[in-house]
């Protein structure tokens, strides 16, 4: 997969002249001094064009690689796709083709509950976060969305959310709401679940992890997301240890600070690529984990990993990640398999994103998840 050495002598001192003159670089498998296993690079220079064979290397898609491949072209060589199930390739671009033969469709004879009932933790207090969630999980297909919350925060809510049912937790402490949170989860309707948007805003973080202990004893899809995963950084091992005594699936989406914190342990911190970190992270907790970044990888206990391409730089906005869980969960609600509905929500919201251009702000995802829609359905 290319040089894993940092590129030196004559070849690197040519490739800074030529890149100093502004010379058109046109590069062969990989840019020269870039890592093709992990994206690294050491002494490369961008291209202006990448020409490839047969299939992408993880370095074309991991930053800082990805960022200088310039142009990326497949070229055919000749070598055909049957020889990839004896190679057991377990990494992917994220694409549709990759999740497309899961996608939930809709029954003409069903009703609402047949696709779906999905619950939102919203906070009392950073109450935006979920309302982008919960939008973006009916948008994407969620047959019924409700947001439940300590009573003080019902009415922000209840005013701004007309087709998310609110519903209210008696009480004005974590301890409360948990028990108004296990009754409500009497309701075997509710098919997934998502904590974490502004979840800690009003409580603390034991209050968090009682909420979030619940949803994974309840035997339902769970997505934790921001103050879900936080609220364990002091102990992973408790947050690991529910997930694998959990019957359903669970994705965790962090961002680079996050998964620092969450995953310290050796076997995370010691992996090499953004890749390799992701995978080890997903079969420590056993969960499907979305590492988010220019770069997202979704990767599953089983090795199972995709790097998603599909995104713009736009999407680097506040908000932008409580729109993606709430893609995940709805996704969940309808019964798609975890790892296929993170890769499903990772290219979807790019898409979206990429559609809008500049000025983008979370508040616009979810109104651009239906034109992202008929674009896919288009597309098949």
């Amino acid at each position: 997969a290319g040089l894993t050495r940092a590129l030196d002598g004559a070849a690197a001192d040519v490739l800074m002249r030529a890149s100093g003159k502004g010379l058109p670089i046109v590069a062969v498998d990989v840019p020269s001094g870039v890592w093709g296993d992990t994206g690294e690079a050491a002494g490369a220079v961008a291209s202006q064009l990448t020409v490839t064979f047969f299939r992408l290397k993880p370095g074309h898609a991991l930053m800082p690689g990805r960022a200088l491949c310039g142009e990326l072209v497949v070229a055919d060589i000749g070598i055909q796709a049957e020889v990839l199930p004896d190679l057991k390739v377990l990494a992917y671009d994220n694409q549709p083709a990759l999740w497309r033969d899961v996608w939930p469709h809709m029954d003409a004879a069903g009703h609402k509950y047949h696709r779906g009932h999905a619950l939102i933790w919203g906070g009392p207090e950073m109450t935006g976060a979920a309302r982008l969630a919960a939008r973006s999980c009916a948008r994407i297909g969620s047959g019924l969305t409700t947001v439940c919350t300590p009573r003080r925060a019902w009415p922000v809510y209840a005013a701004s959310l007309a087709c998310i049912m609110v519903h209210p937790l008696d009480g004005e402490a974590a301890a409360s709401w948990q028990m108004g949170l296990e009754g409500l989860l009497d309701d075997d309707r509710l098919s997934a679940m998502l904590m974490g948007p502004g979840a800690l805003g009003g409580t603390n973080a034991a209050g968090i992890r009682g909420v979030v202990l619940t949803m994974l004893a309840s035997g339902r899809p769970v997505v934790l997301d921001a103050d879900a995963i936080s609220a364990f950084h002091e102990d992973p091992a408790l947050l690991f240890a529910a997930i694998k005594g959990h019957s359903r699936p669970v994705v965790l989406t962090p961002h680079g600070g996050e998964f620092v914190r969450l995953f310290k342990a050796p076997e995370v911190s010691v992996a090499g690529s953004k890749l390799d970190k992701t995978r080890a992270a997903a079969r420590l907790s056993g969960a499907v984990v979305l590492f988010k970044g220019a770069d997202t990888v979704i990767a599953a206990p089983d090795g199972r990993a995709a790097i998603n391409r599909h995104a713009p730089s736009t999407l680097a906005t506040a908000g932008a990640g409580d729109v993606l869980a709430g893609m995940i969960v709805g996704l969940l609600a309808q019964g798609m398999p975890a790892w296929q509905a993170a890769c499903a929500a990772a290219w979807l919201h790019g898409d979206a994103a990429q559609d809008f251009g500049l000025g983008l702000i979370a508040d616009d995802l979810p109104d651009l998840i239906p034109g992202a829609l008929k674009r896919l359905a288009a597309s098949h």
